[in-house]
């Protein structure tokens, strides 16, 4: 640590900073567009220009570093006489548009020309004009002539997202920010770009005039599509969420969110949504009234236990619900006196733990790792976060190794990748314990000929100190899952490495902690979806779209006595009985527990929309007809405080004795049959496949889903 003067206040920071980081440490703000903590020094826009003792000239406070006893002004006459004059010529060019700029009000270059522009400009001559670019349907370049030339999104794209699809081309006033030969942004974290864009250069396609700034209301919410959990904020004018953006969490998603956390709120307001609860009558659907509709279902349900048993009932729900909502499922499903309900939709082995399945470690700790192995995942497209922070790692050393089906672009190095079809991988990971064993001399787990790729990946895992075996969507879902997690506990407790499961939805680590599986007696998801109910109640899923069973859960379910679909939108209407409209995740309060266990709740942002209710609230009313016991909460927290209870309330982390990825099943190499079914990133739940935007990139044009890459074509 050294010692520098900042403004007359003594500063303490560690040798090799900026000055910018000891004016950030003290409190002090300077002002700057093309500094950011998250991305590497520029020092192109000048607007952080500090009086520094002894020095002839201004220094950029973000390029400079402290020394000890430096002397620092912020705000003398000479310092600001600088800051005055970048600002005068950064001004020069830039139109006079603020009154049409989307982002008005909240602008770094309106709020630093408020204290630091002139009232009138000295320039005369014609602006220069930069001609408008299409890259795509999610970021809009129509006015680059209000570009500053920060270099912010680029940086962005190379150093975070992995990905350099934006440049800078020509030179002097000529200069412009621009994709290569007209290509489109297809990162999945493209839509960050906007955030860090420090005036209105890149905007929001989507939000694009629908709202000013001042005029929407903000409130915290938690991202529902993947396991990061990521913290957002929600943007809200009457009564209709008009854009989402990040809230800063370290811990979680850092400043980032992916594309699909940002544009997937499309679907909120979609053609589709369901408002009203509807019965399909002489095979037409009618919209009745909520007590109409939840009497037939109660009727519906006694009937059916009376004629066929409580057994025939089951309840296949969705990993993207909330705790409060999988809770109540499990026990309205149980009140009934069955042990049917799953939420392992696409999973083809259905392993039973008394401890949830979470990531092992920490999501702050994966930038930091030193060792990897990937194991069954797109990892950049399945879990964009989780790739960004393996990237951080990667550029400080870390060595990652793959096993896939085939080759990703993960837009980060990968030092050793083993490509082989799906049905093998049990063997090609018994080949990596087998090239372990013999590097340590210890008998190997079970019969294995490492190949060179193997041996490789034995040696990597071998060395370093901070080491992961990660599994991925498609490991998950493997028709040999729990003996690719038996040999990954094995290479990690010879390795020093945690093992865990990336996990595919918001809240798959919470499914497992709410009882949304099947007990004893009860059937798996894969026995309901061939055809073992009499009756049925979807949770918030669309088995076609979201489980293995794909076309042939819809003709299984056709099956059924009675099928209730609980969802926001008109789903599954071709084999269900009864739509309940149900409140998505900006309509209702709940929880999510994300990959590391961490617990966070939200609350509704705006009020549901027609007649539909929140999920908890629907089974809590049916409960009630059925004249079961236990179900009169009033509020969703009260339902997490029973969930708690024998914690002394709802904590922050789900209590380490309830997770852990050991097993005792037995290691079976012989080839499995078929491959894992994994969605696709833009096809993973009921909004994002409803997002217009996300449906025009080209991830979105993509494949429905993938099965772990078509087996290598094996």
């Amino acid at each position: 640590m050294i010692e520098i003067e900042l403004d007359g206040k003594k500063v303490e920071i560690s040798e090799g900073s900026m000055v910018m980081h000891a004016a950030d440490k003290a409190g002090t703000y300077i002002p700057h567009f093309c500094y950011h903590k998250k991305l590497s020094i520029a020092a192109n826009c000048r607007m952080c220009l500090v009086d520094v003792e002894k020095m002839p000239k201004p220094m950029p406070a973000c390029a400079t570093p402290v020394t000890q006893g430096m002397i620092v002004r912020t705000k003398s006459d000479k310092a600001i006489k600088a800051q005055k004059s970048v600002m005068e010529f950064l001004l020069i060019n830039h139109p006079l548009d603020c009154p049409i700029c989307d982002q008005g009000g909240e602008c770094q270059l309106q709020d630093l020309a408020v204290g630091y522009g002139g009232s009138t400009s000295r320039y005369e001559e014609e602006k220069r004009v930069v001609f408008h670019k299409d890259v795509g349907p999610l970021i809009s370049m129509e006015e680059m002539s209000r570009c500053i030339h920060c270099t912010r999104c680029v940086r962005f794209g190379q150093e975070v997202a992995g990905v350099m699809e934006l440049g800078m081309s020509h030179r002097g006033e000529h200069a412009e920010i621009e994709t290569f030969v007209g290509q489109t942004i297809d990162s999945e974290l493209s839509g960050n770009m906007i955030d860090i864009c420090p005036v209105g250069a890149l905007t929001s396609k989507p939000f694009r005039y629908s709202a000013r700034t001042w005029e929407l209301s903000r409130r915290k919410s938690v991202s529902p599509h993947d396991s990061t959990g990521s913290n957002l904020i929600i943007q809200v004018k009457s009564n209709k969420v008009m854009r989402v953006v990040p809230l800063e969490n370290e811990a979680v998603n850092e400043c980032w969110i992916a594309d699909r956390d940002r544009f997937s709120y499309e679907a909120l307001d979609s053609a589709e949504r369901l408002t009203a609860p509807m019965l399909k009558q002489g095979g037409e659907w009618k919209t009745v009234d909520w007590q109409t509709a939840l009497e037939y279902v109660a009727n519906g349900l006694k009937q059916i236990k009376t004629n066929h048993g409580a057994q025939s009932i089951g309840a296949l729900v969705s990993p993207h619900s909330t705790l409060e909502e999988l809770h109540l499922a499990a026990a309205l499903v149980r009140g009934l006196g069955s042990e049917n309900i799953d939420y392992r939709l696409r999973n083809a082995e259905f392993e039973t733990s008394d401890k949830a399945r979470y990531l092992g470690t920490s999501i702050a700790s994966l930038t930091h790792l030193e060792r990897v192995l990937v194991v069954g995942t797109n990892l950049r497209k399945d879990h964009p976060l989780f790739a960004q922070r393996i990237r951080q790692a990667a550029k400080m050393g870390c060595q990652v190794s793959a096993l896939n089906a085939q080759s990703f672009d993960w837009a980060l190095p990968v030092a050793n990748a083993l490509n082989v079809p799906a049905s093998n991988w049990v063997q090609a990971l018994a080949d990596i314990a087998a090239a372990i064993a013999a590097e340590k001399g210890v008998a190997a787990p079970a019969a294995g000929s490492a190949s060179e790729v193997a041996r490789a990946i034995a040696v990597s895992l071998l060395g370093g100190e901070r080491k992961a075996i990660l599994l991925g969507n498609a490991a998950a879902h493997h028709a040999k899952a729990s003996s690719l997690l038996a040999l990954a506990n094995w290479i990690a407790s010879e390795t020093g490495a945690t093992v865990g499961y990336l996990t595919e939805a918001a809240n798959t680590v919470g499914a497992q902690i709410a009882g949304a599986l099947p007990g004893m007696d009860g059937l798996n998801a894969g026995q309901m979806l061939s055809g073992g109910l009499k009756a049925a109640i979807l949770l918030n899923t669309e088995p076609v779209l979201d489980s293995a069973a794909g076309e042939q859960a819809a003709m299984a379910l056709d099956k059924a006595d009675m099928v209730v679909t609980l969802s926001p939108f008109k789903a599954n209407m071709a084999f269900s009985d009864v739509l309940l409209p149900i409140a998505p995740f900006t309509e209702t309060a709940g929880t999510f527990v994300n990959a590391e266990g961490r617990v966070q709740s939200f609350f509704a942002v705006v009020r549901p929309l027609g007649e539909a209710r929140p999920a908890w609230k629907v089974m809590r009313v049916l409960a009630n007809l059925l004249g079961l016991p236990g179900f009169d909460f009033e509020s969703s927290q009260e339902v997490l405080a029973a969930m708690h209870r024998d914690n002394g309330g709802a904590p922050a982390f789900v209590p380490a004795s309830r997770l852990g990825n050991a097993t005792t099943a037995s290691i079976d190499v012989t080839p499995a049959n078929g491959a894992p079914v994994v969605a696709s990133i833009y096809q993973l739940d009921s909004l994002v496949r409803r997002s217009t935007s996300l449906q025009l990139t080209a991830d979105g044009r993509g494949a429905a889903t993938q099965a772990a890459g078509q087996e290598a074509l094996a």
